[in-house]
């Protein structure tokens, strides 16, 4: 397998999961100033949501076979779309800023690229086989 063409040894090196680990520590900071009622509603389930990201990249990668990568990648996919929802939610609510989720749909928005990327490029060398 390969991030881009390039062979990698590590999950850590996959720009992917750099950027999902950055966005989980984001959304740990932020979830922190939710009120305390939300700590096992909201809060609890964004950063379940969260974690899931980079633990779905790290699964898929550790599996070593491009098929089941691909399928991890989706499953972080879907994930990211919680994490993107319920910022969105935290926000109507009044639990963090327009500037903070702005910030952290940006990140999203980012990932998603990048997530979209790694797919297509695991796609097209499963399909060059």
């Amino acid at each position: 397998m390969g991030n881009g063409g390039a062979p990698f040894v590590s999950f850590r090196d996959l720009e992917a999961w750099q950027e999902a680990m950055a966005l989980t520590v984001r959304v740990y900071a932020l979830s922190e100033r939710f009120p305390s009622s939300e700590r096992f509603g909201l809060c609890s389930q964004l950063r379940r949501a969260a974690v899931s990201i980079p633990s779905n990249l790290v699964e898929g990668h550790a599996r070593g076979a491009t098929r089941d990568f691909i399928r991890f990648i989706g499953m972080a996919r879907g994930s990211l779309a919680e994490v993107q929802t319920q910022v969105e939610i935290a926000g109507r609510l009044g639990y963090i800023d327009l500037t903070d989720e702005s910030s952290v749909m940006a990140g999203c928005d980012k990932l998603g690229r990048i997530l979209r990327g790694l797919r297509k490029s695991l796609e097209r060398n499963l399909a060059q086989r």
